[in-house]
């Protein structure tokens, strides 16, 4: 059936405009929805990830993704002239049989280089939706390959130097100055970076809303992005 939108592009007309609202306090996740045409609003959880403990990668970032959301939706306060729908997204790297988050300090972040180069690891994103309306939730977890580089000693404590290895899951990011050190993945790049763009779309779906729902900015070819509406 067509959309028609007074507000966010592609909202069924006699529907409430969507917010969204991101329980992450990752810029990365903020650029890949606001490039994607989506303008979310951030809300950081504030969730201890040290208080979940399970042994399989895929059932802790989604357990922190879930964790995030309702902590997030514990603050908002629907309204009557919006449908609010809450993301929390988690992320961790399975390495050699490891489950790997952010790094501790520099020495963590340089030992992990030291195993990790010119091997591969899984990169796991958990992702958990929630419709304030009605309380519906859609979660699923997207998985990605990733193949290291083997970089010199040099390179890792050059990049660990940097900072950016200790703010990121698994030490390591594509989309910044890590991006040189991966040779490949098999998979969603938007899993790496922490929030995949085709298992949100479903996501929306299992909640009966389209991804376009919540498109309010376009950006053809290489035009400035502009306001719609």
């Amino acid at each position: 059936m067509a959309r028609e939108g007074t507000g966010n592009v592609g909202s069924v007309s006699d529907a409430l405009p969507l917010r969204l609202v991101l329980a992450s306090a990752s810029p990365a996740r903020r650029k890949t929805l606001q490039a994607a045409g989506i303008e979310p609003e951030v809300l950081v959880s504030g969730v201890d990830e040290s208080l979940v403990v399970t042994e399989r990668a895929e059932d802790l970032c989604l357990e922190l993704a879930r964790l995030k959301a309702q902590a997030v939706l514990t603050r908002l306060r629907p309204t009557d002239d919006q449908r609010t729908l809450v993301l929390g997204c988690d992320s961790v790297l399975a390495f050699d049989g490891e489950i790997l988050g952010k790094p501790e300090d520099a020495g963590d972040a340089t030992r992990r280089w030291e195993r990790m180069r010119g091997r591969s690891g899984v990169l796991h994103s958990g992702h958990c939706l929630v419709d304030m309306v009605g309380g519906r939730r859609a979660e699923a977890v997207a998985s990605t390959v990733v193949h290291f580089a083997d970089i010199s000693d040099h390179e890792i404590a050059t990049y660990v130097g940097t900072g950016e290895p200790l703010a990121v899951a698994g030490a390591f990011t594509i989309d910044g100055l890590g991006g040189a050190f991966v040779e490949g993945i098999e998979g969603d790049p938007g899993t790496v970076i922490g929030l995949s763009l085709p298992l949100l779309r479903r996501l929306l779906a299992d909640l009966d809303l389209q991804i376009t729902d919540l498109w309010t900015k376009v950006a053809p070819g290489n035009q400035l992005i502009e306001p719609l509406g």
